[in-house]
C-alpha cells in the first residue's frame, strides 16, 4: 500500500496503463512537454515520447474525433479536455460518431476510447471552467459515464475505463485531486463499470451521492449519526451510466427515507433518474419523500460565491431532517 491523493492516483493508473499495453496513448492540449494543466499526466512524456503522448492544439472536436479514429483502427487512446466546460465543442463527436458506431455497424465496430475531464467547481476558477454536465452525457445512449470520489477508487475505475470495448466519459473531480489521501494497493486494482458502493451502512436514511460531493454527504452523515443519533446509510454512485439500480433500491427499501446529492443543476440532474427509479420500483416502501440537494438551475458563479452554490454538510443535514421528520 501506498498512501497518495487523487491526482497522483490517476498519474499511477496511466503509466500503469501504457506500460501494460503498448495500444494506450495519450493526446490533449499541453499533456506531453508541460504534464498538463493539473499535472496529471507527469512524467508520461519523458518515458513514452511523442508518438504515445501527443501535444495537440487547442481544437476539442480535433482532438476527441481523432481519439475515435484510433480507438477504431486499434489502439486504446485517452484524451484529456484541459476542462469539461469545453468539451460541449466535441459533442458532436462523442454523440454522433463514438456513442453510435457500435449499433451503426451492428457490433463489428467498438470504440474503446477514453475522454478524461477535470469538472465540478470548488476551486474558484473562471467561466466555463466549472462546470458539472455529466447528466448530458449520461443521457447519451451509447457513452458510459463514470465519476470517481478518491484515489483508490480512481485509480481502479481508470483502468476499467481503458479495457472497457465501448467509449467511457471519465470526470475528475478537481477540488479533491489533492485534498485527501488515500491508501492505494501496489497491485493494480479494477472495479466494474455500473455497479456502486455501500460507503457506509446504516438503517434510517440513504443518502446517495458520488464524485465530490460525497466527501459532504460523509460529513453529513457525522453529523446526523453524533447530534441526531441516525443510522446513516452512504451510497457512491461510482458510474452514473449505466446507473446501478439494485444498489439504490436495495437500500431505500431497507431505509424507508432518503436523500440524493450532486452539485450540477437540479434540473434533469442525475437526483431526478435516481428519484424515478425509486419510484417506478419502491414507491410503497417510501415513509417520505425523497429530497435533492443539488447545485441551482444558473451558472456556477465565480471566486467566493461559489460556496453558497455548491451542496455541503449543513444542506444535507437539513434535507435528510425534512425527511426524517415527514409525518
Amino acid at each position: 500500500m501506498t498512501e497518495m491523493n487523487m491526482a497522483r492516483a490517476i498519474n499511477l493508473a496511466l503509466h500503469e496503463a501504457m506500460s501494460k499495453d503498448e495500444r494506450v496513448v495519450i493526446l490533449g492540449e499541453d499533456v506531453g512537454k508541460d504534464e498538463g494543466v493539473f499535472r496529471i499526466t507527469e512524467g508520461l512524456f519523458a518515458k513514452y515520447g511523442d508518438k504515445r503522448v501527443i501535444d495537440t492544439p487547442l481544437a476539442e472536436s480535433g482532438i476527441v474525433g481523432t481519439t475515435i479514429g484510433m480507438a477504431i483502427y486499434g489502439l486504446r487512446p485517452i484524451c484529456e479536455i484541459q476542462f469539461s466546460g469545453f468539451d460541449y465543442y466535441a459533442f458532436h463527436q462523442l454523440e454522433s460518431q463514438a456513442a453510435r458506431f457500435r449499433n451503426r455497424t451492428r457490433g463489428r465496430i467498438t470504440v474503446p476510447m477514453v475522454m478524461r475531464a477535470p469538472y465540478g467547481g470548488g476551486i474558484r476558477a473562471l467561466e466555463h471552467h466549472s462546470e458539472s454536465r455529466e447528466a448530458i452525457y449520461a443521457h447519451t445512449p451509447g457513452l458510459k459515464v463514470v465519476i470517481p470520489s478518491g484515489p483508490r477508487n480512481a485509480r481502479a475505475l481508470l483502468h476499467s475505463a481503458v479495457n472497457d470495448p465501448d467509449p467511457v466519459i471519465y470526470y475528475e473531480p478537481k477540488a479533491i485531486y489533492r485534498l485527501f489521501k488515500e491508501d492505494v494497493p501496489d497491485a493494480i486494482e479494477t472495479l466494474p463499470i455500473g455497479q456502486a458502493r455501500v460507503e457506509r451502512s446504516g438503517k434510517d436514511i440513504s443518502l446517495i451521492s458520488y464524485g465530490a460531493s460525497l466527501r459532504a454527504t460523509m460529513e453529513a452523515a457525522d453529523i446526523l449519526e453524533e447530534d441526531d443519533h441516525i443510522s446513516v446509510e452512504v451510497i457512491d454512485l461510482l458510474t452514473i451510466s449505466p446507473l446501478d439500480t439494485e444498489t439504490i433500491i436495495k437500500s431505500v427499501e431497507k431505509t424507508g427515507r432518503a436523500a440524493v446529492v450532486h452539485e450540477g443543476p437540479r434540473t434533469c440532474g442525475l437526483a431526478a433518474e435516481v428519484i424515478a427509479r425509486i419510484n417506478e420500483h419502491i414507491l410503497l416502501y417510501l415513509e417520505a419523500p425523497v429530497k435533492r440537494v443539488t447545485g441551482y438551475d444558473l451558472p456556477i458563479p465565480y471566486s467566493s460565491k461559489e460556496r453558497w452554490y455548491l451542496p455541503d454538510a449543513d444542506k444535507i443535514v437539513a434535507a435528510a431532517r425534512e425527511v426524517l421528520n415527514f409525518s
